[in-house]
């Protein structure tokens, strides 16, 4: 989303408030007449509107190809599922008159125009990126209500909910070339117009709650100058001032498909994208595409916090992965919360890790208290996760990885499990541009070269995969080793607690993420598992379906989750 700075945005919609002249507020729900032709019946259509006739995919397709390369889908969604196979996708588009007949058919207060660059970008969603579209239903189940409670709230049309997919992919942690980030894309200027925090430690154009009402906000205020929402999407998009110069170049023609050619390149992708986003979420099924859902739970609640906070705190006492409360808090950008009693901040978590954040509260908020925020203070930025140097290689392997059609620097640095910060210092990189067959640098731990060697020999699918595997089993063909030397001269006790790691540890050899639990391992059908580095207790429990890391804490009678140590027996209750 390229807008101007704050104060060309502030002059120009003083300027443009002549066009909104007789807009009332009742009129923003109002009903448009879906502006419709068959390409092959235009009888002068085509004359008067100048149907365009371009495919602008390109602008929009890296977008739905990042989303995928977020830590959330990466670890929450199984893309290579049968129920999305390329071979399962409807491979071919339809005739214009089915697309027509749909749209007509479709509520909207937006009008549904049909043209062949909507037609291309139908094809995008539906043909090229079915794959992506199923992740995006998945997704909506948890961002689609709470904007449609803003539009509600400031009465617009709910099918602008589908902006932020043509704006992000539904990926808050989305950066544009122009610097405009999150779900709704805000530049700098326009978030601090619309009171967004933008600070050091805190950018709530990431915020999803904050920057949906902020974003819904402007549409109005866009709404009530140009009174037409093609409009007022281009608008949103390339900024008030450009859109004015389009009227104006076009003898003062205020219809979106009139002023078309003198539009940006890219905003003129926005409304036949914004035509194709509304089809496609409506019509999946019958292009037999099914929403994808996460594998792990997407129901949230949020905690208001009164003092410094980081999120290392959280993740080691509690037992959840720091990437899933990034994932869950993309607003703050050091991994620090930096609340106070006089200002507080919320904390999204997942819902069934609550009652543990409430009930260790103190405990999470004194654990490593001095080394986060030494004399009660903020540490020095340059101290934490966001502003560390580059990766030190010494003593790693190096790999040498040759980019596909396809990949992106988000995918890569997943694959080698490294940081995309040190893809590019190590490849001297400035931008996030890659060529098919560019050779990239990657230094991966000490002994694992072979292992990620591989990798560009893999295929998509297999890369995917392997995201959900260790990168090698050598510690688990360690493990069984040991356990069979020290069996000898361990206690009864200890050795039926080893023969139940021991039948645990075969499965891994395959699939070191996939434990399957030894049926009737013990007497009381319970499975020993041995801690290995890296472990903590949400890891374990995914690897007993049904078992959570509350119910291990219990059974073992841990009350700190950050007290596991590399080798400690831990008894598991799997479920049937």
């Amino acid at each position: 989303m390229r807008i101007k700075q704050l104060t060309v945005i502030l002059l120009t919609i003083a300027g443009l408030h002549t066009f909104a002249a007789g807009a009332k507020k009742d009129n923003l729900r109002k009903a448009c007449t879906i502006n419709v032709a068959s390409l092959d019946t235009i009888n002068g259509y085509e004359k008067y509107y100048y149907i365009p006739d371009e495919n602008l995919n390109k602008y929009f397709s890296d977008k739905l190809d990042s989303m995928l390369s977020s830590w959330y889908v990466q670890n929450a969604f199984l893309l290579d599922s049968t129920e999305l196979a390329e071979a399962d996708t409807l491979k071919q588009t339809l005739p214009d008159t089915v697309y027509i007949q749909r749209l007509q058919s479709m509520q909207s207060a937006v009008s549904l125009s049909y043209n062949n660059t909507v037609k291309n970008f139908i094809a995008m969603y539906t043909v090229r990126k079915p794959k992506q579209v199923a992740v995006m239903l998945g997704l909506a189940n948890y961002y689609f209500p709470m904007f449609e409670e803003a539009l509600a709230k400031y009465g617009l049309p709910m099918e602008l909910k589908y902006l932020p997919i043509i704006e992000s992919a539904l990926n808050p942690g989305a950066n544009s070339v122009a610097s405009a980030v999150g779900l709704w894309q805000f530049m700098y200027g326009t978030g601090k117009m619309y009171k967004l925090e933008i600070s050091t430690f805190v950018d709530e154009r990431r915020d999803p709650l904050k920057a949906t009402d902020a974003a819904v906000r402007y549409l109005r205020d866009l709404y009530n100058i140009y009174n037409d929402w093609h409009l007022v999407i281009a608008a949103y998009n390339c900024g008030p001032g450009n859109v004015n110069k389009a009227i104006k170049r076009s003898g003062n023609a205020k219809d979106y498909w009139k002023i078309y050619y003198k539009l940006p390149k890219e905003t003129r992708g926005y409304v036949p994208a914004f035509i194709a986003a509304n089809y496609v979420m409506n019509f999946y099924q019958s292009h037999n595409i099914f929403p994808k859902s996460p594998d792990f739970p997407i129901i949230t609640d949020t905690l208001m916090v009164n003092d410094y906070l980081h999120f290392n705190q959280v993740s080691e006492v509690i037992g959840i992965p720091v990437e899933q409360i990034r994932s869950l808090n993309p607003q703050y950008r050091r991994d620090i919360i930096p609340a106070s009693k006089e200002k507080r901040y919320s904390l999204v978590l997942p819902q069934d890790e609550i009652s543990a954040y409430l009930e260790n509260e103190s405990a999470i908020h004194s654990h490593r208290r001095t080394e986060f925020f030494p004399n009660n203070e903020i540490v020095n930025p340059q101290n934490n996760y966001a502003s560390k140097s580059p990766s030190d290689v010494k003593g790693r392997d190096k790999v040498i990885y040759s980019v596909k059609s396809g990949d992106n620097l988000g995918m890569i640095s997943a694959w080698f499990r490294v940081r995309q910060s040190d893809l590019k210092y190590w490849n001297k990189m400035r931008s996030n541009f890659l060529k098919v067959g560019q050779k990239i640098t990657v230094y991966v731990p000490e002994g694992q070269g072979e292992y990620y060697s591989h990798v560009s020999k893999m295929s998509r699918s297999e890369k995917q995969k392997s995201l959900n595997k260790k990168p090698t089993t050598t510690a688990v063909e360690n493990l069984a080793s040991v356990t069979q030397k020290q069996n000898e001269t361990k206690p009864a006790e200890t050795k039926q607690q080893d023969k139940a790691v021991a039948e645990v540890v075969p499965a891994v050899k395959k699939d070191s993420s996939s434990v399957k639990p030894a049926k009737q391992a013990t007497e009381n059908e319970f499975v020993y598992y041995k801690v290995r580095k890296g472990d903590n207790f949400w890891s374990i429990a995914k690897k007993f379906p049904g078992v959570s890391n509350q119910e291990i804490m219990k059974l073992n009678n841990i009350k700190a989750a950050n007290s596991l140590k590399i080798g400690q027996i831990l008894k598991i209750s799997p479920k049937a």
